[in-house]
């Protein structure tokens, strides 16, 4: 029990963070509860199959090859988890009638993001103990926040946007990069220090993240 409480609160931590930073016009709760169950259980569903077909159709069984290591850091795992929760914030978040304002693409997709890092949170915790539930309380929790808000600002975005398709696929590719960076660096930890290129990507990204919060809080239709 005392595993899962540090496995979820975390993430309660970034999606009430994101609560509040919507300061104008907030989601309702019950909304952002189905928007956290669809990454939590569809996203992972998605990202599995997709997972499933990848080892079918490009095997990667070179651990200590850099080219291999790339692929899988941004064109399988990278574009398969991010991909997944674009999924739901595009089709179903977006295109609901409460998506009313730009930073609600933040807060959704957030929100998806979290879903989706609790399932994975659980399973890794669960499998590690504390010390996992502590390092990615501040590494991988935090990084899949990143990609949730860079994602976020684009949709939010493309929602009041003649050209919706760019912005929403620019949001997507924003978070693949940043997710295959973050995990490139970890994945090739064969080389000496080169893992320290993960924590640089995530600052980058949580640098990125705070400006694209302030920017749709002050492009709010709903600021007095």
């Amino acid at each position: 029990m005392d595993l899962l409480i540090y496995s979820i609160t975390p993430i309660l931590i970034v999606i009430l963070y994101i609560y509040f930073k919507d300061r104008y016009e907030k989601e309702p709760k019950e909304l952002l509860f189905y928007n956290f169950l669809m990454g939590a259980f569809i996203s992972i569903l998605i990202a599995t199959l997709f997972y499933y077909a990848f080892n079918l159709l490009l095997p990667l069984k070179d651990d200590t090859s850099v080219l291999q290591q790339f692929t899988k850091a941004f064109c399988v795992v990278g574009f398969t988890e991010e991909f997944s929760k674009y999924l739901i914030v595009r089709y179903y978040s977006q295109t609901h009638k409460e998506f009313n304002e730009p930073f609600d693409g933040i807060v959704y997709a957030v929100v998806v993001s979290m879903g989706f890092a609790a399932t994975e949170n659980v399973f890794y915790v669960l499998e590690g103990g504390f010390s996992t539930a502590l390092m990615r309380a501040f590494t991988a929790i935090p990084a899949h926040a990143t990609f949730g808000i860079l994602m976020g600002y684009y949709i939010g975005k493309a929602k009041f946007s003649n050209n919706k398709a760019l912005f929403n696929l620019t949001g997507l590719l924003f978070a693949i990069i940043f997710h295959g960076a973050y995990d490139f660096f970890l994945f090739i930890d064969f080389i000496p220090g080169v893992w320290i290129g993960a924590f640089i990507s995530l600052f980058i990204g949580i640098v990125l993240s705070r400006r694209a919060i302030k920017k749709h809080q002050l492009s709010s239709h709903f600021k007095v």
